[in-house]
C-alpha cells in the first residue's frame, strides 16, 4: 500500500508539474500583452483564481490520462437511427485517445443524446489521414445507416481537423453542426514542444493553418468556436477565435478541463440544440 500512495503521488505530482509549466508560459504570454498581469498576480482573488484552476486542470488532466489505456479497446458503437437523432462524432485532441469524451458522452446522453460517435485519432499520422478517418466514418453513417448529415464536436487539435473536413475535404454538405472546443484556430505558441510533427501544423502562421484561414466557411453549417480565457494550451487563448464563426468564450477552466466542466458542457449542449439561423 505505501508503494501505491508512493507511485501515485509521482504521478499526479507529474502531471501537476507540467499543468504547473503550462500556466507559468501561459502568464509569461499573457503579461507581455497586459503588463497589469504582473502587478496583479499576487491579489487574492488572482491566488484563488490560480490555486483553482491548476488543481482543477490537473484533475482532469490526471484522469484522462489513467483512461487512455481504455480507449484503445475496441467497442463497437451502435446508433440509433429510428429515432431521427442526428449523429455526434467527437474528435479528441492530439495525445488523447475516444477515452477523453467519456464524461462528455455520459452527459450528452442524460440530455438526450443517443447517436455519439467516437474515433481514435492517433499523434504518429498526418492530418490528411487522421481526416480520411472522419470521411469514412461520415459516409458509413450516410451509407449504411442512412443518415442525411452529423454533427462533429472537435476538441483542440480535433477541432483543427473537423474544420480540414468541413471546410477542405468535402464535408461541407454532409455535416450540420461543426462545434469546436478549445481549438488552436491560429495556432499556439506551444505547439513547438509537441512532439509530433501534427504540432508544427499547430504552430502560429504555419502554411496548414493560413490554408484553413484562407478558405471561407461553409454558408450551411453551423460554425461554433468555444473556448476559455484561462487556456493553458492554446496560447494565447485569443487564438481559438474562429473569424467567420460563432464564439462563445467561457471562464474559469483550462484546455482539458473544457471536457468536463459543467459550464462547458452547458455550452455545448447549447450550440447542439439552438435553433438554427437563416
Amino acid at each position: 500500500m505505501t508503494l501505491f500512495w508512493f507511485v501515485f503521488s509521482i504521478y499526479v505530482g507529474a502531471i501537476a508539474l507540467i499543468v504547473l509549466l503550462s500556466y507559468a508560459i501561459a502568464l509569461y504570454e499573457a503579461a507581455s500583452t497586459d503588463p497589469l498581469l504582473v502587478e496583479n498576480r499576487f491579489a487574492p482573488g488572482q491566488i484563488w483564481l490560480a490555486l483553482k484552476l491548476m488543481v482543477t486542470e490537473t484533475v482532469f488532466l490526471a484522469i484522462t490520462v489513467t483512461l487512455h489505456p481504455l480507449g484503445w479497446i475496441p467497442i463497437k458503437e451502435q446508433t440509433r437511427p429510428g429515432n431521427h437523432d442526428t449523429p455526434i462524432i467527437l474528435l479528441h485532441g492530439l495525445f488523447h485517445n475516444k477515452a477523453c469524451w467519456f464524461w462528455m458522452k455520459f452527459r450528452l446522453r442524460r440530455q438526450g443524446f443517443a447517436n455519439l460517435i467516437t474515433i481514435n485519432l492517433p499523434p504518429w499520422k498526418n492530418v490528411e489521414s487522421l481526416t480520411e478517418r472522419v470521411v469514412t466514418k461520415v459516409d458509413e453513417l450516410r451509407v449504411k445507416e442512412g443518415f442525411e448529415r452529423v454533427h462533429l464536436v472537435g476538441h483542440s487539435m480535433g477541432g483543427i481537423i473537423a474544420r480540414n473536413y468541413v471546410q477542405i475535404r468535402g464535408g461541407a454538405t454532409k455535416v450540420d453542426r461543426c462545434i469546436l472546443l478549445g481549438a488552436p484556430n491560429l495556432g499556439s505558441k506551444l505547439a513547438p514542444f509537441a512532439l509530433s510533427q501534427l504540432g508544427r501544423l499547430l504552430m502560429p502562421g504555419s502554411d496548414f493553418l493560413k490554408r484553413l484561414a484562407q478558405t471561407p466557411l461553409p454558408a450551411d453549417v453551423s460554425m461554433i468556436s468555444i473556448f476559455t480565457r484561462h487556456d493553458n494550451m492554446v496560447l494565447p487563448p485569443v487564438n481559438a477565435r474562429l473569424e467567420g464563426a460563432t464564439n462563445e468564450e467561457i471562464l474559469g477552466m483550462g484546455h482539458t478541463s473544457l471536457l468536463y466542466h459543467p459550464r462547458a458542457i452547458n455550452t455545448v449542449v447549447d450550440a447542439l440544440t439552438r435553433k438554427k439561423m437563416a
